[in-house]
């Protein structure tokens, strides 16, 4: 499992270019050259971001794509969520079915704590301080 995939790397590269823009539209070209992205790869990692409202579209000359959000509220963590759903480490699945050993477990509680404690360190992982390195 990868947490941080092509898309996620993509997505986060292309808003830290937006970033930059004062809010201005960007083309897909310009961020994808910016970047060193695929064009056509990006214009499917932007359609995500454009429904979860973290980025606004317009289509012709002038056009192109900018942030909605700020920076430095929108973290890794949610373009991860975004991408690849809620992020977990262990499932505790049996067969199909929740395991019956999930409430006495003890490495369920241990791996509980490592997703919490990844996921707040994701959190605070935001586009605004990825600008800042």
């Amino acid at each position: 499992m990868k947490l941080i995939n092509k898309n996620v790397d993509y997505a986060a590269r292309a808003l830290l270019v937006m970033s930059k823009t004062g809010g201005v539209f960007i083309s897909a070209r310009d961020i994808a050259a910016a970047q060193k992205i695929p064009y056509h790869f990006l214009r499917r990692v932007l359609q995500p971001l454009i429904k979860n409202g973290i980025v606004a579209s317009v289509e012709g000359t002038k056009g192109g794509f900018k942030l909605l959000v700020d920076p430095a509220k929108l973290s890794i963590l949610k373009l991860i969520s975004i991408y690849n759903g809620k992020f977990q480490l262990s499932e505790c699945m049996f067969r199909g079915k929740p395991c019956s050993n999930r409430r006495t477990c003890v490495l369920r509680k241990e791996v509980v704590k490592i997703e919490n404690d990844f996921a707040e360190r994701l959190g605070k992982l935001t586009i605004s301080k990825l600008l800042q390195k």
